[in-house]
């Protein structure tokens, strides 16, 4: 018998060491995913096609960091007052497609995905596309709105905000877009799903803060690039990978 347990121990070791191997790097794709048809957005190393929204360089606040986008306070500037940082990933503009990235909030952090999104000169990223919320949902200010919090379809449909991992953990959050039906699905939970361009998209529209922007009232770009918000506040993001639908 103590043979027995001490080979089933011996085996159980031998696997707990073996484990790491298997677990997939940062920023890389397994041999399935590329089968699957993914595509790095970031390669852990630096910022090859990324840039300013409405820019052609990366913005000063943001650094590689622990193999993660960093985006943080930029300089002169208090935390949630943003530096200018939006930034898109500007190589190619995407229709239907599978997003999934993986985010880190610090302490009262606040940021945004976007996607579909059309450049307008003068104005911010949010202006004319939709924003999944990036979000420490304990301490950052803007958490008294359920549609607020992290996961959301900011400022029109709530996500469960029991999906979210506190701050200083990683989430991820997948966003679907197929002849324009949505999903968001965050720490591999659906919480929420919506269809643009139709009626109950534009009720969704009227009632929220984008009522009076043109860029959602004359209608949400068909495609379009992806973007990550500077809010003013320390955010990490990494493992930014999409698969064309």
């Amino acid at each position: 018998m103590r043979k027995n347990i001490f080979l089933t121990l011996s085996l159980v070791a031998a696997m707990l060491i073996a484990l790491p191997s298997f677990a997939q790097e940062l920023n890389k794709l397994s041999k399935q995913e590329k089968k699957d048809g993914w595509s790095l957005l970031f390669n852990g190393k630096n910022f090859d096609g990324w840039r300013q929204c409405n820019g052609t360089e990366m913005p000063k606040n943001w650094k590689i960091d622990k193999d993660a986008m960093n985006v943080f306070t930029g300089e002169g500037k208090k935390p949630g007052q943003g530096a200018n940082g939006d930034i898109l990933f500007s190589t190619k503009k995407f229709k239907n497609f599978e997003l999934s990235v993986d985010w880190n909030a610090g302490k009262a952090g606040n940021s945004g995905i976007f996607f579909n999104v059309r450049e307008v000169p003068g104005q911010p990223i949010y202006y004319a596309a939709p924003e999944v919320q990036v979000l420490d949902n304990v301490d950052a200010s803007d958490n008294k709105i359920a549609s607020h919090l992290a996961g959301s379809l900011y400022d029109m449909i709530a996500a469960d905000p029991k999906t979210v991992k506190p701050a200083g953990s990683w989430n991820t959050i997948v966003i679907k877009v197929k002849d324009g039906a949505v999903t968001h699905t965050q720490n591999g939970v659906k919480v929420l799903s919506y269809t643009l361009w139709t009626p109950e998209w534009d009720a969704l529209v009227a009632a929220s803060k984008f009522k009076t922007f043109p860029g959602f009232t004359e209608g949400i770009a068909k495609e379009g690039y992806i973007g990550l918000q500077d809010h003013g506040y320390p955010i990490w993001f990494r493992n930014i990978k999409i698969r064309e639908l």
